[in-house]
């Protein structure tokens, strides 16, 4: 079965990410008209991001910040450029909703550690660098298991926990175990921060877990 597992979970995400941008084709109509309404344009943003084998691509989402800039031209502080519509957003996940188009096209995973920063690739551990053997993922056990509320050293660790477990098994849970945080808004953000503090490297002793809890909605 694990021979298997690439190829069904590459069939898994064709077939949800298709079948998802035209289900959702309308309410992502709606929200790009909403975006472009309320904080004007691009209507998308892309972003690199380094992605399977550190390889960079475009991360894409619905913009959900203003380009407000200070006196001499600096853009402000996220905290300061994200309103009320695009806390919405981002609490409802809608923001993310685009990038069923990088799984379409293979950029993504549906499950997998989420793209981070291309600047953080010199910061992290040769242990935590393994979160980039796998596909990057618009979900992940990291964001099942506390979001952006939990330490930068437990959300890695958690990342390269799921490299070394990987199944279809353990991606459809966290598939729904992902309908379950975004209903509930868990984790949306770090206290004090729009979304999650800057990564600046973890200590050497912060091991990755042998073995993880098992996360549960009950």
């Amino acid at each position: 079965m694990q021979t298997l597992y690439p190829f069904l979970k590459r069939a898994l995400d064709i077939l949800i990410s298709a079948t998802a941008l035209l289900v959702l084709a309308p309410v992502m109509a709606v929200v790009a008209v909403l975006v472009r309404w309320k904080l004007g344009s691009p209507v998308i943003f892309r972003h690199p991001r380094p992605g399977f084998q550190e390889k960079t691509f475009d991360c894409i989402k619905f913009r959900s910040m203003t380009s407000a800039r200070d006196a001499q031209g600096q853009l402000l502080k996220e905290e300061l450029r994200l309103t009320a519509f695009g806390k919405l957003l981002r609490g409802a996940s809608l923001d993310e909703l685009p990038q069923l188009w990088s799984v379409l096209k293979g950029d993504m995973s549906l499950v997998g550690p989420r793209p981070l920063e291309v600047r953080y690739l010199p910061r992290y551990s040769a242990e935590q660098s393994r979160r980039h053997s796998v596909p990057p993922g618009i979900t992940g056990w990291a964001q099942v298991n506390g979001r952006n509320e939990i330490s930068w050293a437990r959300k890695l660790s958690l990342d390269v926990w799921y490299v070394d477990h990987r199944s279809l098994g353990l991606d459809l849970k966290i598939l729904v175990l992902t309908f379950w945080t975004v209903v509930t808004a868990a984790g949306i953000a770090k206290e004090g921060h729009a979304s999650m503090e800057e990564f600046f490297g973890t200590p050497a002793d912060h091991g990755v877990p042998t073995r993880e809890p098992v996360k549960s909605i009950f």
